[in-house]
């Protein structure tokens, strides 16, 4: 055990275990004063106590480097030992004063709940043993040493007690304060949970150092749009419009969630979605894994699109869907104070005029997405179409829907599929 790892007990529960040891010992002395054993010399004693007692201030002292305090506690507490059994031989174990001694001294060791009781005992055997041995004659107390010893080690025990109890008390307040936080950050984290993937959360809620910092990974990403919506702002009332969306962006991030995508905007009825990050099951399945929400995306929307009808809009919107594959810069943007969990990058790009150029309800994906995926999906190729902001053609695929092997409810089971 090293010394950082020792855990002491309270400074002033010290001090006062050695103030009630140095009244008995000075009593003892005192009291024997006429006995016929008694040699002068044992006065010399009584400075040596007092000595013994200001030490006690040292380990206390935060002035003092905190390694050095501890030496010098183990060292005291040795010495409270020593100087206790030998106190109880001194006297021939009488059982007045070694029942005074040791109710102290065991309520000292009990109520610091130390690692070093056993040092504590040593000292306590060692003193006794020596002063027995080396001691040719023993003191006999008088009845008033025996009855001021057992009052000070009563009190002392009474007042250790109390102190307990204190402890106790503040312990428990305590405990309450550290489970009242932890229900507060139990309710802030479902609240998070509202904003981000368990995937995103869970990297941030590990208590890793967030710094404005990126890395380059390949990711694959997603980007949807409700087509008509502009339109439909216009002829619905504030509320109708305010729970279709609610609706819609609602069904659409439990589909994102069940995939394992990490949600990075919702603007307006806009929704970024990517795969690879912070978790990855590699290239391959993100991609496929994408795709496949997207399929369920669809699905969920034309069902939606179903209820809408029932409840009186003759036009509800559709959805079209963008994705790509590619190397991004993705991480913390921003500054120190303010930052951006996101991703940058040709292929964010690339995927962001896909979704603009579906039609409804469509599928638009890259080519480096459908070398990912076409083994696993069917796709519709539709050649090449120049894309705003990139000089050449890009080649484009409609995914359809995965093959029939495939079609399963269970995202997991057909990523094992389509990778076997």
């Amino acid at each position: 055990m090293t010394w950082n790892e020792i855990v002491y007990p309270s400074p002033k529960l010290q001090e006062l275990y050695r103030l009630a040891l140095s009244i008995c010992a000075a009593t003892i002395l005192l009291g024997a004063w006429g006995d016929i054993n008694y040699h002068p010399a044992l006065l010399a004693v009584l400075p040596a106590l007092f000595i013994y007692q200001f030490s006690s201030y040292f380990t206390a002292n935060e002035s003092i480097p905190l390694r050095r305090r501890q030496r010098l506690a183990v060292i005291m507490e040795l010495i409270d030992g020593l100087i206790t059994g030998c106190l109880m031989a001194f006297v021939g174990f009488d059982p007045i004063v070694v029942l005074g001694l040791g109710l102290a001294f065991l309520v000292t060791i009990v109520g610091s709940l130390k690692p070093t009781s056993p040092l504590d005992l040593f000292g306590l055997f060692t003193g006794a043993g020596l002063t027995y041995w080396l001691s040719p004659v023993a003191i006999t107390p008088g009845i008033g040493t025996q009855l001021f010893i057992l009052i000070v080690a009563a009190g002392y025990a009474l007042l250790q007690t109390n102190m307990a109890r204190h402890t106790h008390f503040l312990l428990a307040d305590q405990h309450d304060s550290v489970l009242r936080q932890n229900e507060w950050l139990t309710l802030r984290t479902f609240r998070l949970s509202k904003y981000l993937s368990p995937a995103l959360r869970k990297a941030i809620l590990t208590g890793k150092d967030v710094r404005a910092e990126t890395q380059e990974k390949t990711l694959t990403i997603f980007f949807s749009d409700m087509e008509g919506f502009t339109k439909l702002a216009e002829e619905l009332d504030p509320e109708q419009l305010t729970d279709l969306l609610n609706t819609y962006l609602t069904e659409m991030s439990e589909i994102a969630f069940r995939f394992g995508g990490t949600i990075d905007k919702v603007i307006g009825d806009s929704i970024m979605v990517f795969f690879g990050d912070p978790e990855s099951r590699g290239i391959k399945s993100d991609a496929i894994t994408c795709v496949s929400m997207a399929i369920a995306m669809k699905r969920a929307m034309e069902e939606l699109q179903v209820r809408w009808r029932a409840d009186g809009i003759e036009n509800p919107p559709a959805l079209r869907m963008g994705i790509n594959s590619g190397v991004c810069k993705v991480g913390n943007f921003g500054t120190e104070n303010r930052l951006d969990y996101t991703l940058l990058g040709r292929a964010v790009n690339l995927a962001s005029r896909l979704e603009s150029s579906a039609e409804s309800n469509e599928i638009l994906i890259s080519k480096d997405t459908y070398q990912l995926i076409k083994d696993a999906v069917h796709c519709i190729d539709k050649g090449q179409i120049p894309i705003k902001g990139f000089a050449d053609a890009v080649d484009v695929y409609s995914a359809v829907d995965l093959h029939k092997h495939l079609k399963t409810d269970c995202p997991a089971q057909r990523q094992r599929q389509a990778l076997a």
